[in-house]
């Protein structure tokens, strides 16, 4: 209390994350700290998405509780402070809480000595609202090819650096900015961290930018893909195991690297777990109807695209779902709109099990798959991953390896809220329906 009341806070905000992978928390005076770390902060359990709690009795409320070292000033909003809280039913750990759901999964790991490290890598938009529609919030941002566009990244220069300032002074270390492929459509890239801190980070980078963005008149977008004619917004994972003196276990051994090796033995395996398991994870890589408008097989609309639907891996290789490189691999189906606690750990759930069945991941793939026809993809014995929402779901609620981790409440809940949401959107008469069959017949 002593250190931040001489920060100049007078507020803590107790944050949680709820199954859609949104910021949820409450306000609480600096004085009453005490009783937020000893108790936490009280929320009615059924008013947050994906808990299943009941209306009644003791499981009815839901704590959010964070630890000492977890508070943090909030530079971009002076007098407040930022607790990241784990959640708490009835005196437990809750095991619907992503981040407890994450715990569980990096204990796993620990139980065999090793740490996964993850850097993830966010692209968002930046939009605006003219006349009722959404369009890219600079209006001067329409190069046919925006990708590393020095005309645009310049006019958000102020916006950026104002970005990038409050995540270093909250700790964190921002690598590189750079305006990608979409319009309006910029990437920050921060140092790599141990899963859970990764994901903390994440959360993080998503409150400030939300926040620095609306005192801008802007919308931060991490929408998957709010244009059908250009490129998604991806949330990539750069993805390593260590040991405890520090060793990364992906590495392969000198001789193996003298020979061009990029993983080792024990890599190969997380890997094909990650690609057996593949259509499972896309639920919680890909979890809107709207994500699949980015994950596309075939030609996508806007021409190009790195959002890979091929399950195979390669060095180097941006067209298929998992990149290889040296002591680390790329996994490239999440999108922008991941719960970040849950999609790594059903990732960490899907390399255990590689390990421990000792799968092959097959052979690396170089070839540009983006270049191939399905037909020539089917000969190569690649699979496809799904291209719906609903197809996704089927296939994790068929998966018991990923069910597990994940746990029975979270599991059931988050497959009947995304069952739900794709039956309303089958459901939905677009403006495309009508304009194409109103008359048509």
């Amino acid at each position: 209390m002593q250190t931040l009341s001489a920060q100049g806070v007078h507020t803590v905000l107790a944050q949680f994350t709820d199954v859609h992978g949104v910021a949820k928390g409450k306000y609480v005076p600096l004085a009453h700290l005490p009783d937020l770390l000893s108790t936490g902060a009280g929320f009615a359990g059924p008013s947050i998405w994906g808990t299943g709690l009941p209306r009644t009795g003791a499981r009815a409320e839901y704590y959010a509780r964070p630890e000492a070292g977890q508070i943090k000033a909030m530079p971009w909003m002076p007098g407040y402070a930022l607790a990241v809280c784990d959640g708490f039913v009835d005196g437990a750990p809750f095991e619907a809480c992503p981040r407890q759901v994450l715990r569980r999964a990096t204990a796993r790991l620990a139980e065999r000595g090793w740490q996964l490290k993850t850097g993830i890598e966010p692209e968002f938009f930046l939009l605006r609202r003219d006349a009722g529609r959404w369009v890219p919030a600079d209006a001067n941002d329409r190069l046919d090819k925006p990708s590393y566009d020095l005309k645009s990244l310049p006019r958000q220069a102020g916006y950026l650096q104002a970005l990038s300032t409050a995540l270093a002074e909250s700790g964190l270390d921002v690598l590189q900015i750079d305006h990608e492929d979409a319009h309006g459509q910029f990437e920050v890239n921060f140092a790599f961290d141990e899963a859970l801190a990764s994901a903390d980070h994440l959360m993080l980078f998503k409150q400030v930018a939300h926040a620095l963005a609306e005192q801008r008149g802007m919308v931060f977008s991490m929408m998957p893909k709010p244009f059908a004619n250009q490129p998604g917004s991806g949330l990539h994972f750069h993805v390593s195991l260590w040991d405890p003196a520090g060793n990364c276990v992906f590495a392969p051994l000198p001789d193996e690297r003298a020979q061009g090796t990029l993983l080792s033995p024990l890599a190969r395996h997380f890997i094909g777990g990650v690609l057996a398991h593949s259509a499972a994870l896309c639920a919680l890589a890909a979890p809107t109807v709207n994500s699949y408008k980015r994950l596309v097989v075939g030609e996508s609309i806007s021409g190009t695209t790195w959002a890979p639907a091929y399950v195979a891996h390669g060095p180097n290789n941006r067209t298929a779902v998992v990149r290889t490189l040296p002591g680390r691999f790329e996994w490239r189906v999440p999108d922008a709109s991941a719960n970040p606690y849950l999609a790594t750990a059903a990732l960490i759930a899907a390399g255990l099990d590689g390990i421990d069945r000792q799968l092959d991941p097959g052979p690396e793939c170089s070839e540009d798959l983006f270049a191939l026809s399905l037909n020539e993809i089917a000969a190569r014995g690649i699979a496809l991953l799904p291209q719906s929402l609903g197809e996704a779901v089927q296939a994790l609620a068929a998966d018991p390896v990923i069910l597990e981790a994940l746990g029975p409440v979270l599991a059931r809940q988050f497959i009947d809220l995304k069952q739900a949401e794709w039956l309303a959107y089958s459901r939905h008469v677009s403006d495309w329906e009508m304009q194409r069959y109103a008359a048509a017949f």
